[in-house]
């Protein structure tokens, strides 16, 4: 009698651990929409996942450890970038400031300062000088960072990135597009947690949509 009980509240234990291990199926419009059309990849054979982001906003700066978690544990098979979004010409330069993080190898050791410094120390850095002595009392070189903030390779980016993030229709951030095809957010999926396990889900649908080698 004992035993009968015992395995039955066992079972009753284990069904909700099962449930929460199968989650239910990102809904289309809801959770995430397509790209349509979609929009060529620039990661090779690997599936693309593009951080949509803008120093300036505060849901952006606070998305950042769970994209930063998930960055570090993906699969081998997926390409993580990030693309600065300004709707406007007024906040061009934390494009181009991403940008020159990027060209000078610098995004690793002062792309989550720059979020600090907008939502903590409450800097606009939106003057290239302002930028500039921000950057220089991080310990980088600043003639050789305003070279590369004003640099055509860096304007070029600048331009590249407003492209890009307009074929996606993004219209909010963040948003993470996957492998050209899919946008998701966690205003859609309803939180951090939730975009991030409908982007998991995404990449696992683009994986399996790509053509067989």
């Amino acid at each position: 009698m004992h035993t009968v009980r015992r395995r039955f509240v066992l079972a009753a234990t284990l069904t909700p651990l099962v449930a929460r291990a199968q989650p239910k199926a990102p809904r289309a419009g809801t959770d995430y929409r397509d790209v349509n059309p979609a929009q060529p990849t620039e990661s090779g054979g690997k599936v693309e996942a593009i951080e949509f982001f803008q120093y300036s906003c505060p849901h952006c700066y606070s998305f950042v450890p769970s994209l930063e978690s998930w960055r570090k544990r993906r699969a081998a098979d997926v390409d993580y970038k990030r693309l600065p979004v300004n709707w406007d010409n007024g906040t061009v330069n934390h494009t181009r400031l991403y940008y020159t993080l990027e060209q000078m190898n610098l995004v690793d050791r002062l792309h989550e300062k720059v979020f600090a410094a907008f939502h903590r120390e409450k800097r606009r850095l939106l003057d290239p000088n302002e930028i500039a002595d921000f950057i220089a009392a991080n310990g980088v070189d600043r003639a050789q960072w305003l070279s590369n903030f004003t640099s055509f390779s860096v304007n070029t980016r600048v331009s590249r990135a407003g492209q890009v993030w307009r074929a996606f229709k993004i219209d909010g951030t963040p948003a993470v597009g996957i492998d050209g095809k899919f946008v998701t957010a966690p205003s859609m999926a309803g939180s951090h947690d939730g975009a991030i396990a409908v982007m998991d889900r995404l990449v696992d649908r683009a994986r399996a949509e790509r053509p067989k080698k």
